[in-house]
């Protein structure tokens, strides 16, 4: 199943796919995609329903982010060792953990802000996990029972914000814009397996990033389990898992976008996005 919010920002409706691409509303059936709609029995709800017997969503129309009400975005750094290394860094030990402000979300196809003055701004494919029930203190066998699905997420970061500035990357990672999501989230029996999805990343239509999770050093179980021993995780909950390499710092000289650029990325089972940057 492929759940989606669809509708002008801040006034989205609920929504999913049909098996034929369509989009359909459930406005009425559910009042939003938001963390009381993402626990396993109201999903197995929305998945019984006939999306045949659902209004169709008018062509044309935006699609939001695929969660709503977020209340936290956990961001797991250096999760590829190539990309460690094309940052020169040493690849962790442990799963480098940060946060992205959650009104940095954005919807996928929105345009991405270039902050005042900035020169250093960055891209990074990811898969996203979204909680879908509470998880504390969870084994990683049974950490994937807490998962209510996946999304396709660009942790757009601001380098110099991030890595010049003294303090935590958070800086780096929450202006407005700066988290696109969507452009659904996709239910685990869907995807299949979190650790074979390929995904990619263009710039202006060059490409740019290459890779798939099964690079990945901290895999999803691994990172459910490992954030629940520090902190309650709470359905609706988005965590980004890393990028692979070809981010524009790693390139020598580097590459930063700039206004006018448009990004393109996507992922198996995920879907794509579509960003023009502005200055802001």
């Amino acid at each position: 199943m492929k759940l989606i919010r669809h509708g002008l920002p801040g006034a989205e409706q609920p929504g999913l796919i049909d098996a034929s691409g369509t989009l359909r509303d459930l406005t009425g059936v559910v009042a939003d995609i938001e963390p009381a709609t993402l626990s396993p029995d109201f999903m197995a709800r929305l998945a019984a329903l006939d999306p045949l017997t659902l209004p169709p969503v008018p062509l044309g129309t935006r699609l939001g982010p695929c969660v709503g009400r977020v209340g936290n975005v956990i961001g797991i750094g250096l999760n590829y060792a190539d990309h460690a290394a094309e940052a020169g860094l040493k690849a962790p030990g442990q799963p480098i953990v940060f946060n992205k402000h959650s009104a940095s979300i954005s919807g996928p196809n929105d345009d991405v802000w270039l902050p005042p003055g900035s020169a250093k701004l960055d891209w990074e494919v990811e898969l996203g996990i979204v909680i879908g029930q509470r998880a504390f203190h969870v084994s990683e066998a049974d950490a994937l029972r807490h998962v209510a699905g996946y999304c396709l997420v660009n942790d757009v970061s601001e380098r110099a914000y991030q890595m010049e500035y003294e303090g935590q990357w958070v800086k780096g990672k929450s202006y407005p814009t700066h988290c696109p999501i969507g452009p659904w989230l996709v239910t685990p029996d869907e995807l299949g397996d979190p650790q074979d999805v390929d995904l990619w990343l263009d710039v202006n239509g060059v490409p740019r990033q290459r890779g798939n999770t099964r690079t990945m050093i901290f895999g999803v179980a691994h990172i459910v389990s490992y954030l629940s021993r520090f902190m309650v995780l709470l359905p609706g909950d988005v965590i980004p898992t890393g990028t692979p390499p070809g981010v524009g710092m790693g390139h020598k000289p580097p590459l930063y976008l700039k206004a006018g650029d448009v990004v393109t990325l996507g992922g198996r089972g995920l879907g794509e996005q579509r960003q023009v940057v502005v200055a802001n």
